[in-house]
């Protein structure tokens, strides 16, 4: 399961080394139901490797304006908290495990 990143704790999420993978999304948009379970599975696939987590931009207005999301969903790839790549709509869970895997 992908944990729940928001304005709190992104800090300490950052802080902690590992590559940060952050969903941008929210509960009424039809593509983020589509990635969300997609980005739950590759949580647990990577819970050791990579910090993946899911960000509600309805609930979390200062996040998504530090990373400048305009569009949802949009998924981060976060490197010593610099973003190194990042994907925009719905796409198939092998394209997002290969930037997962680019990041170890």
């Amino acid at each position: 399961m992908a944990l729940e990143i928001t304005d709190n704790n992104v800090d300490e999420i950052m802080a902690k080394g590992l590559p940060v993978v952050i969903d941008f999304g929210a509960e009424w948009c039809g593509p983020c139901k589509v990635v969300s379970p997609i980005i739950d599975e590759l949580a647990s696939e990577y819970q050791d490797q990579v910090i993946i987590g899911k960000c509600d931009v309805d609930e979390n207005t200062e996040l998504a304006a530090r990373y400048n999301i305009r569009n949802i969903p949009t998924i981060l790839f976060i490197e010593n908290g610099n973003v190194v790549d990042k994907l925009v709509s719905a796409v198939p869970k092998d394209k997002i495990e290969a930037k997962i895997k680019a990041l170890l």
